[in-house]
């Protein structure tokens, strides 16, 4: 979704920052976020070894997400390929455009009916959170400040709540800590996402 969020499928995502360009990596809703960069890296410099100038990044980057959804018990789909890799990015546009874990809902609807879609699109793809972790720097407020009150998230399950607040104490040298984005199953793509919501044990503020 982050590859495509900002402007078209492009993985401009992927894109470093280079010298008065800055990249889409350090904007607020992918820092701390997006992992395993290296990993596409990789798998394009073997195909380049056999195949070179032929498979875009962004191709790499699709099959990768598809193959990690299918590893995970989700389903499979075929894959249209043939994307061109984005040579430009905005870390602005990126801020702008795509959802950030602080976002309330009425924000997060707004971003997707600017792409043309509509809140089914935004259930759907929400439903992602169903495989992956959080750094604590992304949810830490909702478990010592929320919105300013100097307490807790009234709505988080206390056990959960409890649990957090050992793996995310109120320091910084926790911001980098790790919790799961869905506390039920973790590596299993599943429906048990949104039965964490409905059991007010989402993770994070914008779930």
């Amino acid at each position: 979704m982050f590859a495509c969020q900002r402007d078209v499928c492009d993985g401009s995502v992927l894109l470093d920052d280079i010298e008065d360009v800055k990249g889409e990596k350090n904007a607020l809703p992918n820092r701390n976020s997006l992992l395993g960069f290296e990993v596409i890296d990789n798998i394009k410099a073997d195909v380049e070894r056999f195949c070179p100038f032929t498979v875009s990044r962004v191709d790499i980057l699709t099959l990768a997400a598809r193959e990690a959804i299918v590893l995970s018990g989700g389903p499979y789909w075929d894959v249209q390929l043939g994307r061109r890799d984005g040579t430009t990015a905005s870390e602005i546009a990126a801020n702008e455009q795509i959802p950030s874990p602080f976002d309330p809902l009425e924000n997060i609807i707004a971003k997707f009916t600017s792409k043309g879609l509509d809140l089914k699109d935004v259930v759907v793809l929400s439903g992602g959170h169903t495989i992956g972790y959080a750094q604590c720097s992304n949810f830490q407020r909702r478990l010592f400040d929320f919105q300013g009150s100097g307490m807790p998230d009234p709505t988080l399950d206390s056990s959960l709540l409890s649990n957090l607040q050992g793996v995310c104490p109120n320091e910084d040298n926790s911001n980098t800590n790790l919790a799961p984005l869905d506390t039920a199953s973790s590596y299993k793509f599943d429906n048990a996402y949104y039965t964490n919501l409905i059991s007010n044990t989402g993770l994070l503020e914008s779930d």
